[in-house]
């Protein structure tokens, strides 16, 4: 293991001991706090509600395939063709039915609206319930609202579609050779994100449509995060967590990024703390840690297997979930196995 730089304190901190661990009960999808309590979304079609261990099935027979959480609600598309809202009380409302599509992507925004994909079909739901529909070149394997306007970013084959649901007319278009799979938006709307399939980052500053490559990972990003003033992009895919730089108009081109929390196995999950330079990591062999973007310093949240040890395929400890709270005060995470916690950080 590279030589660790503890945020304080010996490595093996008190973070360890603070946090709350527990089982899930199936594999976990997606955490977050909707209505400030802490929820995760299983993959065996339940909602657990941590604090009061309540379960609630909104898609009780099928499987969850992904979910997306916000502070007022948990959305859910499963391989039944449905998608689920959640709401804190338990109150499950079918949003969509795709009729036993599998749901490929989800977005949601703080108003209310909600968009999913199945193959090229996406919808996009507005608050009032509305529904529009689109279809799309090619299967649609990532979506995202922009911060500004009801405009819906839509990754597919050979680039982005940018589609006014209420706007008549063809979507505007980011091109690039090749398959785009994750997709996220920076906090300011300016520029726009997609994973590659063959194991790389291609972004656009959206206003001009000028392209950004970002090469160099030894496996495919699936997790995303930017940091709340946008100035830096976290990234899963290799051996540590690659945080590209964002502060100016032209993103990272011409500028390295850096490296935190280098391990001896791949990031699996990134999430930025909601108000400070500070990533929370989560590894495929179960280990998360903090790290500070000012000087690589680090934190261990949680122990997973050690360096000598190893698990069957089915039984590898993979960090699924990770969430802050609104305020930052709280991480909540999941893994593949099951197994959770929650860390109330003491502030």
């Amino acid at each position: 293991m590279a030589e660790q730089k503890p945020l304080g304190g010996d490595y093996d901190s008190s973070l360890t001991s603070s946090v709350q661990s527990f089982h899930a009960g199936a594999e976990v999808v997606a955490a977050g706090f909707p209505g400030g309590a802490p929820a995760l979304a299983l993959a065996d079609g339940g909602v657990l509600f941590v604090d009061t261990n309540t379960r609630v099935t909104p898609h009780p027979d099928a499987a969850i395939l992904l979910a997306q959480i916000d502070a007022k609600r948990i959305v859910t598309g499963g391989d039944d063709g449905r998608v689920v809202e959640t709401r804190p009380d338990g109150t499950c409302v079918e949003l969509g039915d795709e009729k036993g599509r599998w749901i490929d992507a989800l977005a949601l925004r703080e108003d209310g609206a909600t968009a999913w994909s199945a193959g090229k079909h996406v919808r996009a739901r507005d608050p009032k319930g509305v529904v529009k529909n689109f279809e799309a070149p090619s299967s649609v394997r990532g979506l995202a609202f922009l911060p500004k306007g009801y405009r819906l970013a839509m990754s597919h084959y050979n680039g982005v579609s940018l589609w006014f649901p209420n706007v008549a007319g063809a979507p505007d278009m980011l091109k690039w050779q090749g398959s785009h799979l994750d997709l996220v938006i920076s906090p300011d709307g300016a520029f726009c994100v997609t994973a590659m399939q063959e194991n790389a980052l291609h972004g656009w500053r959206i206003a001009d449509k000028k392209d950004m490559r970002m090469t160099g990972y030894p496996g495919k990003t699936r997790s995303f995060s930017f940091s709340s003033d946008g100035q830096w992009l976290a990234t899963s895919g290799a051996d540590a967590c690659v945080v590209w730089p964002f502060q100016t108009k032209d993103g990272p081109m011409g500028k390295p990024p850096r490296e935190c929390g280098v391990r001896p196995n791949k990031v699996s999950r990134v999430a930025f703390h909601p108000n400070g330079p500070v990533i929370a990591i989560g590894y495929e062999d179960g280990w998360i840690l903090f790290s500070r973007i000012a000087d690589g310093a680090e934190l261990l949240v949680r122990k997973g297997l050690g360096e000598d040890e190893s698990a069957p395929a089915r039984a590898k400890p993979v960090v699924s979930a990770l969430a802050w709270d609104g305020p930052g005060k709280r991480l909540l995470f999941g893994l593949e196995t099951g197994e959770a916690g929650l860390l109330p950080l003491p502030l």
